[in-house]
């Protein structure tokens, strides 16, 4: 599990009045070299060395030189800009000092890249299978499930699929160019966009002189799991048609999820487009056909009143946002990053209906939903009968449980 280790350099204070980063980060090569022996190393270069101007480029280059193995420099410290930006200054780093540096010795005519696949809750794992019946070689999977030769020999692939365009666009275009490497975007989220993302990858390969016969291959594996898929959902789709979700992610996500929900007749009340590119947002408008329902940025306080109101009956987002749903007694999903289940492929489709399901028509929501007992004795005109046994201090209890955060200001 080497690739799951990080190091660092540890600077002190003095060690930064004093400009001893460069010498210190040369040292940590060094014994990371010598006790794990890696096939290559990254150095990211954090805000404080960049604000000092340590000159890690320079460091990388003599110490790949003196140990003779690759030390890449990614130059993209956390003050530099969006998140976005961080990815495209990762691709450049790829770009510059991984990709083409090594020559496969197996390359073939159904080698392929995925870029932007983060492998998330092992999804990349639910889909190889699928390429892997029809013969279809992942050469490297930017940055999910690569290894560095992988990586490295990248170059050597047929075509390429972008799975998130935020992120490695610009890695995409420019391996074009370079190596005349065609690709396009896809998605591997909902039965209809998985099917196509297949279709897509056969076809550029056939582009570049794959046999034609993949593409019978590629529609006979479409046609027997989405029959499966199908048949599974079957079970889950009464029970769902209808129902009401609101989106609250980005990306990628902002589109291809809406557009999976919508094939089993999951209505979207909103989505948001934090994240998203223009492309993404047209895709959006032509699936929504309502632009009412996209947003850019919805407040905590907004979001928070659109549940309140029950104008969904589910929200699906990252666990910062979970607190809301929470708090309007709305049921909540995680679709983002930290999520433990993985929704990508035909058989991710069915669990990310699996989920939604559980989560609906979870018997808590019921129960949280329909007011104390005690108040539903006050209303009807009971005295509770415990009244007379209640102590000072349960009553002071339940007079501070019934005050509401406007009698004593925010808290």
């Amino acid at each position: 599990t080497l690739w799951r280790t990080s190091f660092t350099t540890d600077l002190t204070e003095l060690d930064v009045m004093m400009g001893q980063g460069e010498r210190k980060l040369f040292k940590a090569i060094r014994e990371i070299k010598e006790a794990y022996a890696p096939p290559a190393i990254f150095v990211y270069s954090t805000c404080v060395t960049a604000l000092i101007g340590d000159d890690i480029e320079a460091v990388c280059k003599r110490a790949a030189e003196k140990f003779g193995l690759p030390v890449v420099p990614i130059n993209a410290p956390g003050f530099v800009g969006s998140k976005n930006l961080g990815n495209k200054l990762a691709g450049e780093a790829l770009l510059d000092h991984v990709i083409g540096t090594a020559e496969p010795d197996d390359a073939g005519p159904y080698d392929i890249n995925i870029l932007g696949e983060f492998n998330l809750s092992g999804e990349f794992w639910l889909v190889k299978p699928l390429l892997d019946r029809l013969g279809i070689r992942v050469r490297a999977a930017i940055p999910g499930d690569a290894r560095y030769l992988e990586v490295a020999s990248a170059h050597r692939a047929r075509a390429t699929m972008i799975v998130c365009s935020t992120a490695l666009i610009n890695l995409a275009r420019k391996m074009e160019q370079r190596w005349d490497i065609p690709f396009f975007e896809g998605s591997f989220y909902g039965i209809t966009d998985t099917s196509e993302a297949l279709r897509q990858i056969s076809r550029l390969l056939v582009k570049k002189g794959a046999d034609p016969e993949i593409l019978g291959r590629t529609e006979a594996l479409i046609a027997e799991e989405e029959a499966i898929a199908w048949k599974k959902l079957a079970a889950y789709q009464p029970r769902l048609e209808g129902k009401r979700v609101l989106l609250n992610t980005g990306g990628v996500k902002s589109w291809s999820v809406v557009h999976a929900l919508m094939e089993i007749g999951i209505e979207i009340v909103g989505t948001s487009v934090k994240k998203s590119t223009p492309e993404d947002k047209e895709r959006i408008k032509k699936l929504l056909k309502d632009e009412n329902h996209i947003f850019e940025a919805m407040a905590p306080r907004e979001l928070y009143a659109m549940l309140s109101k029950h104008e969904a009956d589910i929200m699906l987002s990252g666990g910062r946002t979970q607190f809301i749903a929470l708090k309007a007694k709305v049921p909540w999903l995680d679709i983002n990053q930290e999520r433990h289940q993985p929704y990508a492929g035909y058989d991710g489709m069915v669990e990310l209906v699996r989920q939604i399901d559980l989560a609906i028509h979870n018997p808590i929501w019921r129960q949280v939903r329909e007011p104390p007992p005690w108040e539903c004795q006050l209303a009807a005109g009971d005295e509770p009968p415990s009244t007379k046994r209640e102590t000072a201090t349960v009553q002071g209890f339940k007079k501070f449980a019934g005050t509401t955060a406007d009698d004593f200001g925010e808290c």
